[in-house]
C-alpha cells in the first residue's frame, strides 16, 4: 500500500507545479493591479507605480517567468506568501481566512456527508416505498436549488422568526457577536448561534448529493451473491448489510467524501458573502475584484495543494476499503 501510494504522490507533486505555474501565468496575465495604484486620486508618478509593483513583485513589464521564479524562491524556502496589494502579508490574510472557513465548513460537511450515507442507505434498503420516494423527491428539490438560495430562504426564514417573536433567536450575520462579554460558555452559545444557518444550509446541500450517490451505490448490492452467501451463513439481514453491504456501497463513495471533504478548506464563497463569513471564498472573491495577484495566487496554490491531496486521501481511503487495491 505504501508503494502505491509513494507512486500517487510523485504524481500529484508534477501536477502540483504545473498547475501552479499555470495558475500564476493566468492570474498575472487577467489582472490589472497598475490600474489599482494609477486610478489613485492624486495620480502618482509613473515610476513611483513602477517601484510599487515591483516591490510587490506584481510588475507587468517583468517577465511572468522572473516574477513566478521569484516568487517561488519566497514561497520554498522562506514560506513567504508575498504581500498584498495594500501592502499586508498575505499570510496573515490567509492563516485568518482559513480558520474561519475551517470553523464554519467542517461541521457542516461532516454532517452532510454522514447523514447523507445515512439516508442514501436507508433509502435503498426501502426502494419505491413512500419514504424512499418523499426523501427523493425532497433530494432532488434541494439539489435543483442553489445553494445561494437556500441560503437567502434561511436568511429570510430568521429575520421573520426574530421580528415574530420580537427577539433575537437567531444570528445570522458573522461568526460572533462584537464586544460580547462573559465566560467560555457564553461564547460558546454566542457561536453556535452565529453556525446555525450556514452550518444548516451547508448539511442540506451536502446531505442532498451524498444521498442520491449512496442510493445508487446500494442498490446495486442489494441483489449481489456475496450478501445471499453471508446469509447463508447465519448473519441476518441487518447484519449482511451493515457488514458486507454497506462497506462495498461505501468504496465509490470514498473518492467523492474526499474531494468534498478536503475542498471545503477552500472557502465556500456564495455561503461567506450572505452570512458574512470572512473566510476563504470571500477573500478570494475580493483578490480579483482588487486586481490583487499574490492573494489570488495564495488561494489557487493552497486549491491545487487541497485538490491534490485530495487525490492522495480518496487513493488511501479506496485502498483501505479494497484490499484489491493494497495487492496491486
Amino acid at each position: 500500500m505504501l508503494r502505491y501510494l509513494a507512486k500517487r504522490l510523485a504524481y500529484y507533486l508534477v501536477l502540483l507545479v504545473v498547475s501552479v505555474f499555470l495558475a500564476y501565468a493566468l492570474a498575472s496575465s487577467a489582472l490589472n493591479p497598475r490600474a489599482y495604484f494609477e486610478n489613485k486620486q492624486p495620480r502618482p508618478a509613473a515610476a513611483a507605480v513602477d517601484r510599487q509593483l515591483t516591490a510587490l513583485n506584481i510588475n507587468d513589464h517583468t517577465p511572468v517567468v522572473v516574477r513566478f521564479g521569484h516568487w517561488a524562491d519566497g514561497v520554498l524556502l522562506h514560506g513567504d506568501l508575498g504581500e498584498t496589494i495594500h501592502g499586508t502579508s498575505v499570510n496573515a490574510d490567509f492563516g485568518r481566512r482559513l480558520l474561519v472557513s475551517m470553523r464554519l465548513l467542517v461541521i457542516g460537511s461532516v454532517l452532510g456527508m454522514l447523514l447523507g450515507v445515512a439516508i442514501g442507505a436507508w433509502s435503498a434498503v426501502r426502494q419505491y416505498r413512500i419514504s424512499d420516494r418523499v426523501l427523493t423527491f425532497t433530494s432532488f428539490v434541494l439539489l435543483s436549488t442553489p445553494v445561494f438560495l437556500l441560503a437567502l430562504f434561511l436568511k429570510n426564514g430568521a429575520i421573520a422568526l426574530n421580528q415574530a417573536t420580537g427577539h433575537q433567536l437567531i444570528n445570522f450575520t458573522g461568526y460572533e457577536t462584537p464586544g460580547l462579554t462573559g465566560g467560555l460558555g457564553a461564547h460558546l452559545a454566542d457561536w453556535g448561534v452565529h453556525l446555525l444557518l450556514p452550518t444548516l444550509s451547508l448539511t442540506l446541500m451536502g446531505l442532498a448529493g451524498y444521498s442520491r450517490y449512496q442510493r445508487g451505490t446500494m442498490l446495486d448490492v442489494l441483489g449481489s451473491d456475496y450478501l445471499r452467501t453471508a446469509e447463508a451463513k447465519g448473519l441476518t439481514h441487518r447484519q449482511a448489510l451493515l457488514r458486507h453491504g454497506l462497506r462495498t456501497a461505501v468504496i465509490p463513495m470514498s473518492t467523492l467524501f474526499a474531494y468534498n471533504f478536503l475542498g471545503i478548506f477552500t472557502g465556500a464563497t456564495f455561503t461567506e458573502k450572505i452570512f458574512g463569513w470572512h473566510g476563504m471564498g470571500e477573500w478570494f472573491i475580493d483578490s480579483i475584484q482588487e486586481n490583487d495577484t499574490n492573494s489570488v495566487v495564495a488561494v489557487t496554490l493552497f486549491t491545487a495543494v487541497t485538490v491534490l491531496l485530495s487525490g492522495l486521501f480518496a487513493d488511501a481511503l479506496h485502498a483501505a476499503l479494497d484490499p484489491r487495491v493494497r495487492a496491486s
